[in-house]
């Protein structure tokens, strides 16, 4: 069982990191997302939680920059997101790691040169094979897989690993960044209970190692209890709850998709539907 979440570093300065004000997004007709403010402080471990719909992926496009308000602020790193382009927006992104569901990895290429390709933003021109990467980041990308417990895989093609290594190898690539914020958007969805456990104590101990700043979605509602500091419930693009973690109870959570309970055989006929909608998703 994993033990109770605690500050990553209760010495570092409290000011928020991520700061969204009345954040509005509308693809055509379609409400993503309204009127959502939140703020997340230094070190913090915030997941993001909700039915497939409800707006989690499109906040996280938001702190990145990917996608850009129909109103409202998103401030990341003391600069407003939807103002930068060009090089100041690429400058932004190099603080930025991003972890996604289903690992963006380069299947015909090795795990180093999958992890090296976290570095680009870094480098001038186009790299072609292991030889056109200076030294320095070799090393930095060897050293981040066996940080990932990956090392003896890094000359093995990335189509050979299970779900459960390539998204390991995802984490390394994030992590040649040296990012101040790490996003992930439902990074366990497609592996097994044992294999998202894994991978997410992973994230939660470089974090902590770290300092860095976590906002992850996920569907596990034990999982997040377990493994957030923050738990920030969205519900038809609205926020919904935001609490912390420590005391909060499975059936208080379950309030974020809108039918609460205290049965044990509801909530896990609940949870059931829930499963199904992510399967279908």
């Amino acid at each position: 069982m994993t033990n109770p979440p605690v500050s990553a570093n209760p010495a570092t300065p409290r000011h928020p990191i991520v700061e969204i004000s009345g954040l509005n997004k509308d693809f055509g007709q379609v409400v993503a997302l309204r009127d959502v403010t939140l703020s997340v402080k230094p070190g913090e471990i915030v997941v993001l939680l909700g039915l497939s719909g409800s707006g989690k992926s499109t906040l996280l496009r938001h702190v990145d920059g990917l996608d850009t308000p129909t109103g409202g602020s998103v401030r990341v790193l003391g600069r407003e997101v939807s103002t930068l382009r060009g090089r100041q927006l690429r400058k932004l992104r190099q603080d930025i790691g991003f972890v996604f569901q289903q690992f963006e990895l380069v299947p015909s290429l090795t795990v180093l040169e999958n992890v090296l390709i976290g570095s680009l933003a870094t480098l001038r021109g186009p790299r072609l094979g292991l030889w056109s990467y200076p030294r320095r980041l070799k090393l930095a990308a060897l050293g981040h897989l066996d940080r990932v417990g990956l090392l003896e895989r890094a000359y093995q093609r990335a189509d050979t690993l299970s779900g459960g290594q390539q998204q390991r190898v995802a984490i390394a690539r994030a992590l040649m960044q040296n990012p101040k914020i790490l996003l992930a958007d439902e990074p366990v969805a497609s592996l097994d209970p044992e294999s998202s456990e894994q991978v997410m104590a992973l994230i939660r101990d470089i974090a902590l190692d770290e300092g860095l700043t976590v906002l992850c979605s996920l569907h596990q509602v034990d999982l997040a209890l377990s493994w957030g500091d923050r738990v920030v419930g969205l519900r038809h693009g609205e926020l919904v709850l935001d609490t912390p973690t420590e005391g909060l109870t499975k059936a208080e959570v379950m309030a974020i998709y809108g039918r609460v309970t205290t049965s044990t055989g509801a909530l896990e006929v609940i949870e059931r539907e829930l499963l199904s909608t992510v399967s279908m998703a």
